[in-house]
């Protein structure tokens, strides 16, 4: 009976669509008798194995894969239990090498197929295996850099739950990683600076911007705690999502006795500058006392005038008592630097008190107006008053023909803010940017540190508020201080 064309048509369409399909596996295919011969193979092992279809097809395993993968991986004898027993072979690792062609890792199985033949299918792991190690090394690398850093890093959850501690953390609290794993960070804050840490977690839950600040981080181990400068950054997943916060934090120990050892060097410039005036000031008080003195010493004064000759003694004494305390709580050295409630009002004033003396020298009217309310910041007053001090002798400086020195005190719902200006000769624009910066100084060589203004930014970022300028040169400047209220 002749061959049905049709039939024939039909198979050679079947055998065309089983080719394609099998060339568009991306894995390597290879179709396998029970005599190990192959029987079909894919174009993706083909190329992967730089072979040809004519040198593959009808040749046993043992002349398609080179002798040391079949050792190695026993791939025949699994090929004839998978035969025996009917069960496949799943995700065995293959490490490959044809002529020529560098290294391929494979992860392959064995499917049995009803028509008495198996499929050997390969999947290429060989760039997942080399990115998956070149993870490991970045993740290595990253670790050994957080665990070398002498500053604290550590990392939260989302709720500010403590998952990672670097080294220098216990070092410096005394904790261990396990001691502080999953317990919350502001537990090991000082009593007043707990609720503002919660709140900095809660804004970071849906802020793009790290947050500064400084409070005391506590040591239970040792019995005290360390004043420690903190970054919080919020930290992201692929998607962009916020998923925790990771903390930055450096001891301020070292870096406090060198910024007291600039703040007491700036205060004996600012008394030098002041001493002209104060001397003079000084002076009037005990011209008068001397001239009541001599009074005194005569015979034929009434008891009335002998009065009133030592209620003026009694007075410029005190007038110069007065004088001379407040230059030595200003000159004092400022160890104290715990935050406690300071009345603003009451640091300008004194302030001012100090430099009066030196603004009527130079003819310069300083303009206050008197508040009714107390405005109260948390803060260290002496620092605050060496910050107003700079400023202040900084515009009278600015001011050396007279002029007007104006303080306008403005408060908001949750901050107050100082703006000092002067009708001074004003600040070049170009020198606007960088008045903050360590001894820059607009002052003739020999009259200027360049560290008061410096000082002014360090002490205000101490207090969590801000310092600018603004200015325009020839018509004066205005420094504005901005603090949270309490």
């Amino acid at each position: 009976m002749p061959d049905n064309p049709f039939k024939k048509k039909s198979k050679n369409h079947f055998e065309l669509l089983y080719n394609m399909l099998l060339d568009a596996i991306p894995s390597s295919v290879l179709m396998v008798d029970e005599k190990l011969h192959v029987v079909s193979v894919n174009q993706n092992f083909l190329l992967k194995s730089q072979r040809s279809n004519a040198n593959t097809v009808g040749r046993p395993l043992s002349e398609v894969f080179p002798t040391v993968i079949l050792e190695n991986t026993g791939l025949e004898e699994r090929i004839r239990n998978v035969f025996r027993s009917g069960s496949p072979v799943n995700g065995q690792k293959m490490t490959y090498r044809a002529p020529g062609v560098p290294i391929r890792i494979y992860y392959y199985s064995i499917l049995p197929i009803p028509t008495n033949q198996i499929m050997l299918l390969m999947e290429d792991v060989t760039e997942q295996v080399r990115l998956s190690e070149e993870v490991r090394r970045v993740e290595r690398h990253l670790a050994s850099v957080v665990e070398s850093a002498s500053d604290i890093v550590l990392s939260t959850d989302i709720e500010g739950r403590i998952l990672t501690w670097n080294s220098a953390a216990e070092k410096l609290s005394g904790l261990s990683s396990h001691e502080v794993h999953g317990r919350y960070f502001f537990e090991f804050c000082d009593t007043t600076q707990k609720q503002p840490v919660r709140l900095i977690f809660m804004r970071m839950k849906n802020s793009n911007e790290s947050h500064t600040t400084e409070f005391h981080l506590l040591t239970p181990n040792n019995g005290g705690s360390i004043l420690i400068s903190w970054v919080f950054s919020p930290m992201k997943d692929d998607y962009g999502q916020t998923v925790g916060t990771v903390v930055v934090g450096r001891d301020l120990a070292e870096r406090r006795k060198l910024e007291l050892q600039l703040r007491q060097s700036q205060k004996l410039t600012a008394l030098g500058v002041m001493a002209g005036g104060i001397a003079h000031e000084i002076r009037n008080p005990l011209a008068v006392c001397s001239s009541a003195a001599q009074f005194l010493l005569e015979d034929n004064i009434t008891a009335e005038f002998h009065k009133e000759c030592s209620k003026k003694i009694q007075a410029n004494i005190q007038k110069a008592s007065a004088i001379i305390e407040n230059l030595l709580r200003f000159a004092r050295s400022s160890l104290d630097t715990e935050m406690v409630e300071v009345e603003l009002n009451a640091v300008l004033k004194e302030t001012i008190d100090l430099v009066a003396n030196q603004a009527k020298v130079q003819k310069i009217q300083i303009l206050l107006p008197m508040q009714k309310k107390y405005i109260l910041v948390s803060g260290v007053s002496g620092l605050l008053q060496q910050v107003f001090m700079n400023i202040f002798l900084n515009a009278i400086n600015a001011m050396p023909e007279g002029g007007v020195l104006r303080i306008v005190v403005d408060t908001f719902e949750d901050r107050v803010v100082v703006r000092i200006s002067d009708t001074g000769i004003g600040i070049p624009s170009g020198e606007l940017d960088k008045i903050f910066d360590p001894f820059h100084t607009s002052s003739p060589v020999g009259q200027g540190t360049g560290l008061g203004l410096s000082i002014c930014y360090s002490i205000i970022q101490q207090h969590l508020g801000s310092i600018q300028a603004e200015s325009r040169y020839g018509e004066g400047a205005t420094i504005i201080v901005t603090l949270p209220l309490l």
